[in-house]
């Protein structure tokens, strides 16, 4: 009979490194607490307000940092101690967390402070996730860092489920959004645990080449992309995917109000939708982050193919609909074809840049993920609130298709994009 854990680790070979496994098991707990709190803010920010605008308002604080501080951090992390920054920036988005908590408890909330606190969080996140990212490989090594990628999305996308479930839960039992504040602000103790004892087994040092400045090291970078097509059609379909893409998810909360809202329904059952919305998204990403790790050899330019397809036929259906089950059943293929595109873009970008340029063109593609966000999210939430949330979906689903079509079609004659 096969040994359980050989069997793990030749299917999971980034379970083989004792260091990766302590960041992962902490980043599950933080990111549990991280899907509660994005369940728990826009539910609250949309019972204060009651306006969609408000819920791409606050989409547009949480991203427009990572506009601003993304590419800049590509070049700086280059320089610094990757685990160390990752720590400090946990720490910070506690902080914020907290933040949250206090002036929930003490009924001091505004919209003004979710905008306020989501600008400070997304200002965190900006650097954090290009040092994360540039750091996997540090701890699982370059042959393991595909499992890495999957792995590590597949306890963000459990998270995904968790957390809704868990805010959904304590919301009811508390009847205070601030214990989920507060629980997620635990919550990053873990992972800032977890990589305290971690260790960076597999950095490489880089040759000491004299850097030429900020700007002409991000220059390089740029350079860099422009030369590999396959990086750089990755690039554009992240940004597509963060411009019309991601901000429509924004708009869960109007959906479970507005458009899935039975007559006499209650803030308790609004809640409730709203989190079993949010929990079936998590599911299918769950579902498409275990079969990217199990399978991880698979071509990732066909497998991207159908993340895209599985996202954006079931985004238009969501904008005709007004069923409850079938917007659960929509969704939990939405949060499928989401994970599978970011896992397939993610590898296919790190497998393929050199180390000494990691963190510059990570950063590059979580710009275009993130940095264009902020302004899809404000044009949605102005579709939503000017015409309605369902033309929003369905006009951002209209605009993928036409985007990453023309982006195929350009790059076709210039790469042949495989894993």
């Amino acid at each position: 009979m096969q040994n359980p854990k050989f069997w793990l680790t030749s299917r999971f070979p980034a379970l083989a490194s004792r260091d990766y496994v302590l960041f992962v098991i902490g980043q599950f707990i933080s990111v549990i607490g991280t899907w509660m709190q994005a369940t728990a803010l826009p539910y609250l920010a949309y019972r204060i307000s009651g306006r969609p605008l408000d819920l791409g308002l606050i989409g547009f604080s949480t991203t427009l940092p990572t506009l601003l501080f993304a590419l800049p951090a590509g070049v700086l992390v280059e320089r610094w101690d990757k685990r160390k920054v990752v720590i400090i920036l946990q720490a910070v988005m506690s902080v914020q967390a907290f933040g949250l908590a206090y002036l929930t408890f003490t009924g001091q909330l505004q919209i003004w402070h979710i905008v306020a606190l989501a600008f400070l969080y997304g200002s965190a996140v900006a650097v954090e996730v290009t040092a994360r990212q540039a750091m996997l490989i540090e701890l699982a090594g370059k042959e393991a860092l595909p499992s890495a990628i999957a792995l590590q999305t597949t306890a963000f996308n459990l998270g995904r489920i968790l957390g809704p479930v868990t805010a959904a839960w304590l919301i009811t039992t508390t009847s205070n959004e601030g214990s989920v504040f507060l629980t997620n602000g635990i919550s990053y103790v873990f992972v800032i645990i977890g990589l305290f004892f971690a260790r960076t087994r597999f950095k490489v040092q880089n040759e000491a080449v004299r850097s030429q400045g900020m700007r002409n090291d991000f220059k390089e970078g740029l350079a860099y992309i422009r030369s590999n097509a396959v990086v750089m059609s990755a690039i554009l379909m992240s940004a597509l995917l963060g411009f019309f893409g991601i901000p429509l998810i924004q708009q869960i909360p109007a959906v479970a109000r507005d458009i899935l809202q039975p007559l006499l329904t209650t803030e308790t059952l609004i809640a409730t939708r709203t989190s079993n919305l949010y929990t079936a998204q998590g599911a299918g990403a769950v579902i498409a982050a275990f079969m990217m790790a199990y399978f991880g050899s698979a071509n990732k330019d066909k497998t991207l193919l159908w993340g895209q397809a599985l996202f954006i036929i079931p985004v238009i259906l969501l904008g005709m609909t007004v069923n409850t089950t079938l917007a659960f059943i929509l969704l939990a293929f939405i949060g499928w074809g989401t994970v599978v595109q970011l896992i397939s873009m993610n590898t296919m970008i790190q497998i393929r840049v050199p180390n000494e340029l990691r963190g510059r063109v990570f950063s590059v593609y979580f710009w275009g993920l993130q940095g264009v966000a902020p302004f899809g999210s404000i044009l949605v939430g102005w579709v939503a609130q000017n015409w309605d949330v369902q033309s929003a979906i369905f006009l951002g689903g209209i605009a993928c298709f036409a985007g990453v079509a023309l982006v195929r079609l350009f790059f076709r004659q210039k790469a042949d994009i495989s894993a």
